[in-house]
């Protein structure tokens, strides 16, 4: 079994991309591919552009990296209540491929943030779009406070409690 991991985020330092390598690691005897989105890079999306260009093939790769999974795990940045400007360009150009962009994959969302909203804007976002674009989403857990609650240098959940409900929600994966 194969799980695609990945932040949803461009940032270097994605607070995110480290939350989702530790959920999908959760899961016992998968094989985690972790995807940086910098690796993905494409254009602001609008009409004009794909006219113009077409469609990208780092929006096709992440596709075909989606389409290779039997299971996502994606945690959420937030800016300014919303998705980052690098998921949601990368988002647009792969939904005019192919609309059911998780392509039916069971998926776990998820989002952390430093503050105690945990990206929870972004995260009730993406779960209330998630049926229109082939997201058959098995749980989701808003993570708060990150740096108070995990520990960056040994990659794991001090707080107990949130990392019962994590395992949990990892656990509804398959």
């Amino acid at each position: 079994m194969k799980v695609i991991a990945f932040g949803a985020s461009n940032s270097k330092k994605s607070i995110n991309k480290l939350m989702a390598s530790y959920a999908a690691n959760l899961i016992e005897g998968v094989q985690v591919e972790l995807l940086d989105l910098n690796d993905f890079e494409v254009p602001l999306f609008s009409e004009d552009r794909e006219a113009e260009i077409g469609q990208p093939q780092p929006a096709k790769d992440f596709l075909a990296k989606l389409e290779s999974a039997d299971a996502i795990v994606i945690s959420f940045a937030e800016h300014n209540g919303s998705y980052t400007a690098a998921y949601k360009s990368l988002f647009d150009w792969c939904s005019r491929i192919n609309q059911k962009v998780f392509q039916q994959k069971p998926a776990i969302f998820l989002s952390t943030s430093p503050g105690p909203g945990g990206a929870a804007s972004v995260l009730a976002s993406a779960l209330n779009s998630a049926p229109f674009f082939g997201a058959d989403v098995k749980g989701s857990l808003s993570i708060p406070s990150f740096y108070e609650n995990f520990d960056v240098v040994n990659h794991e959940l001090i707080d107990q409690s949130i990392k019962m409900q994590l395992v949990d929600t990892v656990e509804s994966l398959f």
